[in-house]
């Protein structure tokens, strides 16, 4: 046998350690190739970017003894660049053996806050399964393509950019407070809990109250912002030992009573003006078409592409967060020019690269030049589309006011003829808004809860329509992208307290879209002072300015935008497509890059103990890989590799050239290294049939171990340092708890406490082991998604902590067995094809802009807060959603529209740099009556579900459940105040709010806030992750399930889907009165299909549909629907498929009999039936009720 010295060979450069630099983790202080080589040499000395851009350099051969660290900094996991080095001493089994493999061994908690919520309320009635005694409805305020592209000139270079903030830069932080959850009273935290205080994702952020020059590490003199963290100035020499990896704001909201706004302490930091930049205008634009675009399929539009993006793997846009964050630095840097040029500065910042705030922020340039002038009156009077009318109390018989009509009715929207004399009025120049009046909104319908039992639509809850003209309305976002739980905005912040409603914002930033207007071009118009994006929704003065719809500022229209792709025309700006689509992507330039695009680099980390065996997953993975290999998004740089983990973690050396795989073991599992670092991630085209006969493999290579011990934590530190040159996704999949080396866990939870109606314990991490690692990950733009497949507790409230902060995903199978499981597995392989192959955007950021007076103060989802306004997003899927709440910081009287605005920046797997902007318009109100006609009771409850499980962390399940309550109850109780002739005994809600108790009841009996009923910790951690991270469309589904009777299908009520003709049943109630036992019932879940079938139902329906002849025939744990040639068969196929088809995973059918185990889930799921332990649905509105009255 061999040793390891006589079998190994090193890269150059092997066993040298980067020593530690002053940037933070994940920010780079220079553009590669941007700066002289010889100034990186110095700062780093070494390649920050090693053999991962270009072919890896030639290995020289040289003994693990020839390279010692330190063992100081060989401990170093978090603070330094990580290193892949080796140590001599390191246990490494060696032996060449005769196998196809050589073997060689080689809490933080949250801030809570007040609401603004001032009513009180109580009950004398027994409780049924949540409090009934509150204080205020109280949440926490901290959570954690294709048309031919048109190609420009390129715009000629102006005068100097100026200097820009450097990513030490950052806010002042203040002093710290802590605002108590029933108080208005803030009070300082003690001087000795701000040292210990971790920096990161919940860091409390105060005003900045100074700006004193500061030098960077580039020998630049800069006066602004600089981030003073734990009372130390964060700008070049940041103890190793206290990473900070970003600062986040959490900001409380206050009572109205307090006398202040609902997000006072939202950063207030003042911004001035940054210098102009005046550039020459570029020729006359030329339009060519791309030769690749031009092969491909697509509707062509103009010059322009629409993108047909679909749930399938194809070539994909890249926008990346670097995007978000060069903008950043433009906004700070640029003042003259509206636009992005492609001659930019040198961007340290990925905040500065997107650009944020308004105007007042100071520039980092001594001599600022003056702006062009903003006209002074761009927040007008109210004017004439303005508001609904104010309804008097008896709004059922009230007679509105006669609509007035615009001023314009021909204007063409986004476009206001120029001879117009009042150019300064917002609605005038948005083109003559006139909010639609009707003699009685059917949202303001008065419905009496306790007598009006069918609420429910025939079909599902359709969205709000926004109440402005039909041109505006045109253009708007679709909700399924982007979505405010107010479609009328209040004009302040006190009528929205009145409303008793949250304000906040829905977000489906990367969905699939069959259609996504791609736009190439040198010139990207934005806005000089808050940096949006040219919308639908601004308007033009005239052919050469622009009005923000945002901060009102006027703008100078770029001489190339001037020129339209689409007509062939010069001079019509306002028919560009950027302006006549509110969702676009821009492909953007290297102005908005702080390094290479990265590529698409994909790791899996495997459990591959006894436990992980028996439940038989590897072959399903790997079997996923072999089918799905080809299909990975990427391109000719795509990587792969794999790490196993027992009680010893396993590497693989994948190079190209090696007759078959080898498998290098370290067996030192607390002090992790890499054995070979430039063999372990190859490139996927050129190691194709090694990777193959490893997948091949992998299943049996393990089968007779007897390893039940897990290194969880030791595996992810190695696969950390694997991935920290570029970054990418790491997928793990772990089936127990872990319990050697680093981040080991162990059982918290009581079996007996399961069905406990008082405190939930264990909901938030046992240890920070796991968030610091995916904050570490973050910050080199690495994500970690989490595949859960374990029949015991796995505590997976520390272990999701390494997807949530790192913007990754979960999935969680409990009870997983391949063979004793069927249903699981299948639904294992559904999801891996669906994961596998779903586009995947890297080093993303995020911005929501807001109209001036608007401000946000949280966000929910899975990402990490890099600056106050600005989410760091590692990786992006189709699949994520995220949430924010929003508070009115100024009143909103002087304009009748106010507009949202996201912009994603991401790279995708084709090395592209991309900016996905997204823009919805909403009327701003005046009338209580309004506002509730506008509730959008969805996207209310959404909201809430994201509050209540921050509140279940911070405080207690209980305190949720019964903020939920309240949030019925005030809501209610506001409406009900502001009608007349009102009898105690009935309960009355707006039309648009009727579904606002039943909603809420079914989130009080789902898995993660219910109490009373038997519920594995794991799965109620399991469901809160999944509130905080699904899209709404996905999320509503697992709130409220949909039931179809489906036994009696017709042709007669059906649509039709290309060739496909789809029965379309309504919608049943969530009761067992509803169940007969000679029907057959479907249950839409989200992430599963009930189908129930009755005891006495039709063997006609039974041999047509299922397969069988009769009832007692039909098996336990059929989960297929086989292909009968009979109408039946194929109305209920043809239904179950359009179902699937709107949905990125394909559920898992489950059929149930009624002594079938999981029968037991399916009735769970009726929540308008009493349970031992919560209230019917009926008893529910009778308490609701009860409350108000008192």
């Amino acid at each position: 046998s061999g040793t390891m010295q006589s079998q190994m060979q090193f890269p150059s450069g092997y066993g040298s350690h980067l020593p530690n630099y002053s940037a933070p983790s994940g920010h780079y202080s220079q553009v590669p190739n941007k700066a002289a080589a010889s100034h990186l040499d110095n700062q780093y000395r070494a390649s920050y970017y090693p053999g991962y851009y270009s072919a890896p350099a030639q290995n020289v051969t040289t003994s693990v003894g020839s390279s010692v660290l330190n063992a100081q900094e060989s401990q170093q996991l978090y603070n330094n660049t990580p290193h892949s080095g080796g140590s001599s001493n390191r246990p490494v089994q060696g032996a060449v053996s005769s196998a196809s493999y050589l073997h060689v061994s080689a809490q933080q908690s949250y801030s809570a806050f007040d609401n603004h919520y001032n009513t009180s309320v109580s009950s004398s009635v027994a409780s049924q399964g949540f409090p009934l005694n509150s204080d205020r409805y109280a949440m926490p305020v901290v959570s954690g393509a294709m048309y031919p592209n048109i190609s420009y000139p390129p715009v000629a270079a102006g005068s100097v950019y100026g200097q820009t903030f450097t990513s030490q830069s950052l806010p002042v932080v203040g002093q710290v407070k802590e605002t108590n959850a029933f108080s208005s009273q803030s009070t300082p935290v003690p001087h000795s809990l701000q040292q210990h205080v971790p920096v990161g994702y919940n860091t409390t952020l105060s005003t900045v109250s100074s700006a004193q020059p500061v030098q960077d590490n580039l020998g630049r003199n800069l006066t602004g912002s600089v981030a003073k963290v734990n009372n130390q100035i964060n700008a070049g020499g940041i103890d190793s030992s206290q990473p900070v990896h970003s600062v986040s704001q959490n900001v409380p909201f206050t009572k109205p009573g307090a006398g202040t706004s609902a997000s006072s302490a939202v950063m207030s930091s003042v911004r001035s003006p940054a210098p102009s930049l005046s550039s020459k205008p570029p020729s006359s634009p030329s339009v060519t078409q791309s030769p690749e675009l031009a092969l491909q399929e697509g509707m062509h539009y103009g010059g322009y592409v629409n993108n047909q993006a679909s749930s399938a793997p194809a070539p994909l846009s890249s926008s990346s967060d670097d995007e978000e964050e060069d903008e950043e630095d433009e906004e700070a840097a640029l003042d003259s020019s509206s636009t992005t040029s492609s001659a930019s500065p040198v961007l340290n910042n990925y905040d500065a690269l997107e650009g944020g705030g308004y105007p007042e922020t100071r520039s980092v340039t001594s001599s600022p030049v003056p702006s062009p002038p903003v006209l002074q009156t761009s927040k007008a009077s109210k004017p004439f589309g303005y508001g609904y009318p104010a309804l008097q109390p008896g709004y059922q018989n009230a007679t509105p006011p006669t609509p007035v009509q615009p001023s314009n009715p021909g204007h063409h929207p986004g476009f206001q003829h120029y001879p117009q004399a009042c150019v300064n009025q917002l609605s005038s120049s948005l083109g003559g808004l006139s909010l639609q009046h009707s003699q009685q909104p059917e949202s303001l319908r008065p419905v009496n809860l306790t007598h009006d039992r069918n609420i429910l639509p025939v079909s599902s809850v359709p969205a709000p329509v926004p109440n402005l003209n039909s041109d505006l309305r045109k253009l708007n976002c679709s909700p399924d992208s982007f979505r405010c739980t107010l479609t009328n905005i209040p004009q302040t912040q006190a009528l929205l307290n009145k409303a008793k409603l949250p304000l906040g914002l829905l977000l489906h930033p990367f969905r699939d879209l069959t259609q996504l207007p791609v736009i190439t071009s040198s010139t990207i118009v934005r806005c000089r002072s808050c940096r949006t994006y040219i919308n639908p929704f601004v308007s033009f003065i005239d052919q050469r300015r622009w009005k923000c719809n945002l901060c009102y500022r006027v703008n100078d229209v770029p001489e190339e935008f001037m020129y339209n792709p689409l007509t062939r025309s010069y001079g019509e700006p306002h028919k560009r497509p950027e302006v006549q689509n509110s969702t676009v992507e821009f492909i953007a330039s290297s102005d908005y890059m702080l390094r290479p695009p990265q590529p698409a680099v994909y790791l899996f980390v495997l459990d591959v103990s006894h436990n992980a065996v028996e439940a038989g997953y590897l072959t399903i993975l790997c079997q996923s890989l072999l089918e799905n290999l080809d299909k990975l998004p990427g391109d000719s740089r795509t990587r792969i590799g794999f790490i196993t983990f027992d009680s010893t973690v396993q590497f693989y050396n994948l190079q190209e050239g090696l007759s078959q795989p080898q498998m290098l073991i370290v067996s030192d599992i607390d002090d992790i290294f890499l054995p070979t670092p430039d063999s372990l991630l190859v490139n996927l085209h050129e190691s194709k049939e090694l990777i193959k006969d490893l997948l091949n493999a992998l299943p049996n290579m393990f089968t007779n171990t007897r390893e039940t011990h897990s290194a969880l934590g030791p595996a992810l530190q190695a696969a950390f340092k694997l991935m920290s040159p570029t970054g990418g996704r790491i997928s793990v999949f772990q089936t127990q708890l872990p319990s050697l080396g680093a981040g080991l866990l162990h059982s918290r939870e009581d079996p007996n406490q399961r069905s406990s109606t008082k405190v939930v314990q264990h909901l938030g991490p046992a240890t920070d082991f796991y968030k610091k690692l995916a904050l570490d990950c973050s910050g080199q733009q690495t994500a970690v998604d989490l595949f859960l497949l374990s029949s015991q507790y796995s505590d997976l409230a520390s272990l999701a902590c390494m997807s949530k902060y790192s913007a990754g995903c979960i999935y969680y199978y409990p009870s997983f067995h391949r063979s004793h499981n069927p249903a699981q597995a299948e639904k294992l392989q559904k999801d891996l094809k669906r994961y596998l192959t779903r586009k995947i955007g890297f080093e993303a950021v995020m911005r929501i802009r807001c109209t001036k007076g608007l401000s946000i103060h949280t966000f929910h989802g899975n990402f990490f807060v890099r600056s106050t306004d600005l989410l760091s997003l590692a990786n992006v899927n189709p699949d994520a959603g995220f949430a924010v709440q929003m508070s009115i910081e100024e009143s909103l009287t002087d304009t009748s529209l106010v507009c949202f605005q996201t912009a994603l920046l991401y790279t995708s797997s084709k090395g592209e740099r991309r900016i996905r902007v997204h823009t919805l318009c909403l009327p701003v109100v005046s009338s209580l009556s309004d506002v509730y006609a506008g509730a959008d009771v969805q996207a209310v409850v959404c909201l809430l579900a994201n509050m209540a499980v921050d509140r279940s962390v911070s405080s207690s399940l209980a305190d949720a459940r019964d903020a939920l309550v309240n949030a019925v109850v005030d809501s209610l109780a506001a409406y009900m105040s502001t009608a007349s002739n009102l009898q105690q005994s009935m309960l009355i809600a707006p039309n648009s709010l009727k579904l606002f108790p039943l909603y809420v009841l079914a989130l009080l009996k789902q898995k993660a806030f219910r109490t009373g009923t038997s519920t594995r910790l794991d799965d109620r951690v399991y469901a809160m992750c999944q509130m905080k991270s699904q899209p709404l469309v996905h999320l509503m589904k697992m709130i409220h399930p949909n039931l179809y009777r489906i036994d009696k299908l017709t042709d007669e009520s059906t649509i039709h889907v290309n060739d496909r003709v789809v029965p379309q049943p309504p919608l049943q109630k969530l009761s067992a009165e509803k169940l007969t036992r000679e029907g057959a019932f479907l249950m839409d879940c989200g992430s599963t299909f009930y189908l129930w079938i009755g005891k006495n139902c039709d063997n006609n329906f039974i041999k047509d549909v299922l397969g069988y002849p009769n009832y007692a025939s039909v098996p336990q744990k059929m989960t297929q629907l086989p292909e009968v040639d009979a109408p039946s068969s194929e109305r209920t196929r043809s239904f179950i498929s359009w179902l699937r088809d709107s949905r990125p995973l394909s559920p898992v059918l489950q059929v149930i009999k009624d002594e079938n185990p999981a029968k037991t889930d399916f009735f769970q799921h009726l929540i308008e039936d009493r349970t031992e332990a919560a209230f019917s649905y009926y008893e529910f509105l009778l308490n609701i009720q009860q409350q108000i009255c008192k």
